[in-house]
This record gives structure tokens, sequence and C-alpha cells, in this order.
């Protein structure tokens, strides 16, 4: 049984949030707090597995608040945030604060039954989460001049990423570490719209490739990384010698738009042995299907190993398919795409000599 408290101003985002999740038997609601003073009380007393933030409160925002709960305290915390453009930047620093996920309050462009399943899983994922683990500390990779110069052969190359729980930190380890000349490259995080679209930016703001939200048939190319908008799905697709995607609406696939499996199904058929697949962190089994599709059409696949995930749960399933053809840590990722870039780059050249 995971035991949560809920922190919200809200009286009503307080009864619904414990009304929805009182529905699962393996979550109990162990009590409510109307501000981080009180929450902080209540964690004291109760001891909860798992407690769900909301940002805006009264006496102390809950930035603050996760600030020193992480420094004094360290524990999972899943933020339940409105879902505004000024939100979604503070979403962002949550994540970089410590919490392990962030979706939209009730009320916002997702059903309460969306939010209910949703956060469920959050907090399941939260409730097995290494919280304390930093991904900043990873030596940096080598390989970028190489890769620059290789890149003239290889402009045909797509990389795919997949990642949930997480995944925020896990996808910024990877592409602070490729150079600004890299493939185009897809990717699909678990996370409501308009929070994707700051993702994209802070990614912009750190990394050499230029990384933002993908639009509908938006070409795929190298030093370039496109971000599925949250709530709809994202398909690569591919028209004469170029690739776009395709964004498009559509059922959730393992309770998730956009989806994983969505994305690498799609880049198996259309980018085969021309792709590389990464699966990162994250809770479930969205993603391991796919990979496998991408790794029977010849792709190279990677999946990041169970010591340095936050949540071992997508990559476990992909293994267990025989999806993947490495597993490495999280910091040696952009290393082994670009030796897989490396050494495909030099089997053409040995092609194009005979």
């Amino acid at each position: 049984m995971i035991r949560v408290l809920v922190i919200d101003d809200s009286a009503v985002v307080r009864k619904i949030l414990t009304d929805e999740l009182s529905r699962y038997k393996d979550i109990e609601i162990i009590g409510t707090a109307v501000d981080p003073y009180v929450a902080r009380d209540k964690i004291v007393k109760l001891k909860p597995d798992v407690i769900t933030l909301d940002l805006e409160m009264p006496r102390m925002d809950g930035l603050s608040f996760l600030a020193r709960l992480m420094k004094f305290h360290p524990m999972p915390v899943v933020v339940v945030s409105s879902l505004t453009p000024k939100n979604s930047e503070n979403a962002m620093k949550a994540l970089d604060l410590g919490a392990v996920d962030v979706l939209c309050k009730p009320g916002s462009a997702y059903s309460t039954l969306d939010i209910s399943r949703s956060l469920a899983n959050a907090i399941r994922g939260a409730a097995s989460a290494r919280i304390e683990r930093s991904l900043e500390k990873a030596p940096p990779v080598s390989g970028g001049s190489s890769l620059k110069g290789m890149l003239i052969q290889t402009t045909n190359k797509v990389i795919a990423i997949g990642a949930s729980t997480g995944g925020t930190k896990a996808i910024e380890s990877v592409l602070g570490k490729m150079p600004a000349t890299s493939p185009g490259t897809v990717i699909v995080q678990h996370m409501p719209e308009n929070f994707t679209s700051s993702f994209a930016k802070r990614l912009n703001e750190l990394c050499p490739m230029e990384v933002r939200e993908a639009r509908d048939n938006d070409h795929v190319v190298p030093g370039v990384a496109l971000i599925a908008p949250g709530n709809h799905h994202m398909l690569l697709d591919r028209s004469g010698a170029n690739y776009l995607v395709r964004i498009k609406d559509g059922p959730r696939v393992h309770y998730q738009r956009p989806s994983v499996d969505v994305l690498f199904q799609s880049v198996a058929k259309n980018a085969g042995r021309n792709a590389i697949g990464v699966l990162l962190t994250g809770m479930g089994a969205d993603g391991a299907k796919g990979l496998l599709a991408m790794n029977q059409n010849r792709a190279f696949t990677v999946a990041q190993d169970e010591e340095t995930c936050i949540v071992f749960g997508m990559p476990k399933e992909a293994i267990k398919l025989g999806a993947v053809d490495k597993v490495v840590p999280l910091h040696q990722i952009p290393q082994t795409i670009i030796n897989a870039l490396q050494d495909d780059s030099k089997a053409m050249s040995v092609k194009e000599k005979r």
C-alpha cells in the first residue's frame, strides 16, 4: 500500500484527488494539507511514501517548499499543477529540484478520469523512484569532434528517444553531450501539453543541438531535436529522401499520449536500419514493443541500465522482449550512440570503395 499526502490550497482539488485516488486498492490517502507549513508537520507525523504538491499556495510557494524538503527530508514528490505557461516553467524548476513527475490539475484540458489514471501511475512510479540519484555528475562524453566530420555521410540517420518518470533529466543528460551536428532526433517524454513546450525551451538553452516542440510536418534534420507535444502522438514519416513528423490525435497507448510505442513503431516502419532507438527511465511498458519493432527492422537499440534509472520499468520490459542491442548506464548513452554512428559510417565507406 502506497501512503500518500495531498498538498493543495484548494479544498475542491483536495477532495477530487482524495476521492479519485482512493479508488485504487494500492493507494491510501493518509492526509491532506492546505499549505507547506501544515504539510511539514503532517510529513513528520504521518510519514507518507509519496506527496502530491501544488505549486501555488499561500504562506510559502510550492517551489520554495520543495527546495527545503529535498534538502532536509528528501522524498518522492509528484507535482500537480494548473495548466498555464507560468506553471509550466515552474514545473520544470520543480523537476530540477527533485520532483519525480509533473501532472496537470483536474479541470484543465484533461478529464478527471485521465488525471486519476495518470496520477495513480505517477504515484506508483514515485514510490519506487531513486530520488537521491544525481544525473549531473556523469563524466563528459568524448567523440563529438569525430562525429561532426562523420555526419556528412549519415544525414539520413534518425535518433528516436523515449522516456517517462525521471526522463526530463535523463534526456537532458543525453542531449547535453551530443554534438550540435548530431542526426535529426525525435523524442517522446510523457508530459502534459504546454509543459512540453517549456521542456523544449529549457533543453534548447542547455544543449548544443537546437531543441523545440514539434509541429506537424516538421522536417527531421541534423542538428535539431523535436519534442512530441503533450496530449498528441508524434509519428515519423518519410517523403522521398526526407524524414518528417506527423502530429496526431488518437487514443492513448499505455495510458499515454504522446506514446513512445507510437513513435518507435513509425520509426521502425519508415527509417528501419537508419535509426537508433533509445529507451530511458520510466514506469510501465510504453516503448518496449516499439523498440522491438525497431530492432527487428535492423535499427540499433539501446536501453538505460537499472542502476542509473529513476524507475527501471520501460527499459526492463524492452530487455525482457529481447529488443535491446546494448544496456548501458545513462552517462554512456551519448558515446554509445556516437560509436554506432561511426561504425555504420565505416561500413558504408567500405561498401563505397568496393
